[in-house]
């Protein structure tokens, strides 16, 4: 018999399945919208580790009867592979500035690398994910509206038709979030707002924010002050105030946006943390930073 890696006792992991079953049971049929990006994956982990427990992670999730929906971004990646092309990357409100040439490379890093490393890692278990793009069947509709960013867009619209099917035949959707304007042209769309706004639009029972941080902090400087939870309201003042900042304002815009519209509650954790997802999910404590509409519980 294999030794267990979390070398609990059996009365150990006893407690843990006991304390666990209400939350499967809660959660059975429940759409959960997951973002993850590269970062939070073990981009620069040879071992793939990283992955390879996300993947698993996600497989269990499934197995329990939640309808896991996979959300990635790629930023790391296409960080790497525009150095190695000798290229400069630039952010505006933690936004990647994306002329033609970085459009090109965010495509084929976010479609043709990151999104296939996810959906092999997954299938790894059984054959059960499947690769989409926010331009496969009009999934993503987007508009490029500020300028200054170039080829990056805004969620207009998304259709879930894609998505639903999917997952009706009991598969895992894994989302690359490359999306087309209504003329067809391609633009590069922050992953954090796709999940955000696919989460609201499948009726998801959360939406879970994976970054490289504990959660949200009162002072970034201070580690005592994460925020365990907190409203869309409130969140939205700090943004307003300046106390959120840089890439995390995408997530918390993002977590706001899936609340806003039905999802219970949207969740930002440190994907960094061994089976995160799991302890937000089947644990009493849970993790990270907890965004509800109101005074709700997740």
């Amino acid at each position: 018999m294999r030794d267990s890696p979390l070398d609990l006792s059996p009365d150990c992991t006893a407690a843990v399945l006991t304390q666990a079953l209400p939350y499967i049971q809660r959660f059975s049929g429940a759409t959960v919208v997951v973002k993850c990006g590269g970062s939070t994956l073990g981009a620069t982990d040879a071992s793939n580790e990283g992955l390879a427990r996300f993947a698993a992670d996600v497989v269990l999730m499934h197995s329990v009867g939640i309808r896991p929906v996979v959300v990635h971004g790629g930023g790391p990646q296409i960080g790497d592979m525009m150095q190695r092309l000798g290229l400069q990357p630039r952010f505006v409100d933690g936004l990647r500035i994306t002329d033609a040439e970085t459009l090109d490379i965010a495509r084929m890093v976010l479609v043709g690398q990151v999104n296939r490393e996810i959906v092999s890692a997954i299938n790894d278990h059984g054959p059960l994910a499947v690769g989409v793009s926010g331009e496969d069947a009009g999934l993503i509709t987007a508009r490029a509206d500020r300028p200054e960013l170039g080829f990056v867009g805004t969620v207009a619209s998304v259709n879930t038709a894609i998505i639903g099917r999917l997952l009706d035949e009991n598969l895992i959707p894994v989302v690359s979030t490359i999306g087309a304007d209504t003329a067809g042209q391609a633009l590069n769309i922050n992953a954090d707002a796709v999940a955000g706004t696919l989460a609201g639009a499948l009726g998801a029972a959360k939406a879970v924010f994976l970054t490289n941080v504990e959660g949200l902090y009162a002072d970034p400087s201070d580690p005592n002050s994460l925020i365990s939870a907190t409203t869309a309201s409130d969140l939205e003042e700090m943004i307003v105030a300046g106390a959120i900042g840089g890439g995390m304002i995408p997530k918390v815009q993002a977590a706001v946006h899936a609340v806003r519209h039905g999802v219970v509650s949207a969740h930002i954790v440190n994907g960094t943390t061994a089976h995160v997802l799991l302890l937000e999910l089947f644990t009493d404590a849970g993790v990270g930073t907890m965004v509800s509409e109101g005074q709700q519980n997740s």
